[in-house]
């Protein structure tokens, strides 16, 4: 978000939190993007902010947050001390959830894998109504052929990507049979190292698709330990995320930090991708 935008973000999910009876002293930006994560303090609460346009995606988040929370998944959980619901103030949609200090170690391989196939387990436990990944493509696809919305996206760029988006999108969803619920986007910026165990963060990418979506958005390795994986598949799966991560990137309003550095290096990575699925 851009800084008057923040500061008014901040204040949104200062004031919500207050007036729930939650002590607030401080707040602490952790990650600013198109929405923001805030540490609310004395309370220890995380307040994730986003603008009121993100209202859906806030709510389905919390609702598959309310469905993991009775079956054991490695997952974050909302904040107890108040209803577990979205809160709107001054057009954005807050959600409360539950600060989990981070463990200062990384994540092995196999760890990684089995928070992923316990995640899985718990996913195939409840029924929820979720996109399927090509709904994602669709929409990443519609960013790349349309020149208003990716205005500086360049031509040979943009033919690369369409190309690329749909056809690794159709060789990925030929089997549908073994597609389930999935976390959607599993990559290390979203599994916490917690006193708890690792425990999965940002779920509102909730999708449909084969297992090995996910896991091509884990360390490589990783992949090597999860029981009957694809691992070609998995590369597929790396080449069309990558693809996804570029498309997102050249949108014109696109506000990840560091934008115009990950644009080319989001197109560098599709290509190294597609042609490690080509090797393969």
């Amino acid at each position: 978000m851009e800084p008057w935008e923040l500061r008014r973000a901040v204040e949104a999910g200062r004031t919500t939190a207050s007036r729930l009876g939650l002590q607030v002293d401080d707040v602490i930006v952790i990650h600013n993007s198109d929405r923001v994560v805030l540490r609310l303090v004395p309370c220890d609460v995380l307040a994730r902010v986003a603008p009121s346009g993100h209202l859906a995606g806030s709510e389905f988040e919390v609702e598959v947050a309310r469905r993991l929370a009775d079956i054991d998944a490695p997952v974050a959980e909302l904040e107890p001390r108040v209803e577990p619901r979205v809160h709107v103030r001054d057009a954005f949609a807050i959600s409360l959830w539950t600060y989990y200090e981070p463990v200062r170690s990384e994540i092995a391989p196999d760890d990684y894998a089995n928070v992923l196939m316990q995640h899985h387990a718990a996913l195939r436990q409840i029924d929820l109504a979720a996109p399927h990944f090509t709904d994602r493509v669709a929409g990443a696809l519609s960013e790349v052929n349309d020149r208003e919305r990716s205005p500086e996206l360049p031509d040979l760029d943009r033919e690369f990507l369409s190309t690329t988006l749909s056809g690794l999108s159709a060789a990925v969803s030929v089997e549908k049979a073994g597609d389930q619920l999935l976390h959607g986007e599993p990559h290390p910026g979203n599994l916490l190292n917690t006193r708890r165990g690792p425990l999965l963060v940002d779920l509102a990418t909730c999708c449909r698709g084969p297992v090995e979506f996910d896991l091509a958005h884990a360390p490589e390795d990783a992949g090597k330990h999860y029981a009957g994986a694809d691992l070609d598949l998995i590369h597929q799966c790396r080449a069309l995320n990558w693809a996804l991560f570029s498309a997102w990137r050249w949108r014109r309003n696109d506000q990840m930090p560091d934008r115009d550095h990950w644009r080319v290096e989001g197109l560098n990575r599709v290509r190294a991708a597609v042609g490690r699925c080509e090797l393969g």
